[in-house]
């Protein structure tokens, strides 16, 4: 049998059916350590770029780290201690995850650090900084977000948001329901949650164009020291629909081509501007549809037609990918 150091033993580990083949039919010592020198060329060929292995140090100065922290404070840690999670609360109760990649250099060395954030971060390392500071250094990050996450949450609560249907914490877009096939997209700075964030409203022009107008004339009424949903119903003179009293069937129709209301990760964003009529289409239904009529005509990115449902004039403006 092959003895070695625990190092050389992990390298070869995947290799031990080929070692132990090699050594039964080698005739001799020398042999077999020319047999083993080749395949240690293999196994250290295949594992560059690979971490290098962790030392009883390693381990030592980690288990310390994470006794200061409290192991109540983790959330999932590998069986080689390389990637541990640690889980926070900011002041409003939410929980988030901090999930740490280790390196076989830590404390000497800062882990990556990974958050759903949505500014970037990163820490600030030092050869005496440990698993504490980092907690610290989140803490301080998690507080200045406290706002922008109070806001987006007052929105997902109060209003039907459409897309994203499961928001993450470094989703700074939402989607909201204003009636039937209308809606208004808007997209908050993390760092001025209460400043007017850019807005796109989607919908037939006839509903759309009077939102607009309304949030050009009344732009001068947004006020910082107020909550960001309240700005809106302010400035656009509307209530939003309430999750609470009204069911997605009530305001969201099927695409009038595909019948469906999901199409991919796209959902309905065109609809016909006939009052009377009002269907919506995925915007990849409908173009197929008006390249298919002989009827139809494009001028650059915007393609002019008829309603499958109406026969009315119907335009579409293909969005940049």
């Amino acid at each position: 049998r092959v003895e070695c150091s625990w190092q050389l033993k992990k390298i070869l580990q995947a290799y031990h059916q080929i070692v132990k083949q090699r050594l039964q039919h080698s005739v001799n010592l020398e042999s077999f350590m020319m047999e083993l020198k080749t395949i240690l060329e293999v196994a250290l060929k295949n594992r560059n770029g690979l971490e290098a292995p962790l030392t009883p140090q390693y381990y030592s100065c980690l288990v310390n780290d994470i006794e200061c922290l409290g192991w109540d404070k983790l959330s999932f840690v590998d069986t080689e201690l390389r990637i541990i999670k640690l889980k926070m609360e900011d002041m409003s109760g939410r929980e988030h995850l901090v999930t740490l990649k280790f390196n076989s250099k830590y404390p000497y060395e800062a882990p990556g650090c990974f958050v759903d954030f949505p500014v970037p971060f990163s820490i600030s390392w030092t050869q005496q900084s440990s698993l504490l500071n980092i907690q610290n250094q989140v803490s301080a990050a998690l507080e200045s977000l406290k706002d922008f996450w109070d806001a987006l949450d007052e929105i997902d609560q109060k209003t039907w948001v459409l897309e994203p249907e499961k928001p993450t914490r470094s989703a700074t877009m939402r989607r909201i329901v204003i009636g039937n096939n209308v809606s208004i997209t808007i997209d908050v700075d993390p760092k001025h949650p209460n400043m007017l964030p850019e807005c796109y409203f989607l919908g037939a022009d006839h509903v759309v164009t009077p939102l607009r107008e309304r949030l050009n004339s009344n732009i001068h009424l947004w006020d910082p020291e107020n909550r960001l949903l309240q700005n809106l119903k302010d400035i656009l003179e509307i209530e939003f629909p309430s999750c609470s009293k009204l069911q997605k069937s009530d305001f969201s129709m099927d695409c009038g081509i595909c019948y469906a209301y999901r199409l991919e990760s796209a959902i309905p964003d065109q609809v016909c501007d006939d009052p009377r009529c009002g269907q919506p289409f995925h915007q990849a239904c409908l173009y197929e549809w008006l390249r298919g009529l002989p009827s139809s005509r494009q001028s650059f990115n915007v393609i002019y037609g008829e309603c499958p449902y109406c026969n009315k004039p119907i335009t579409l403006k293909m969005k940049k990918t």
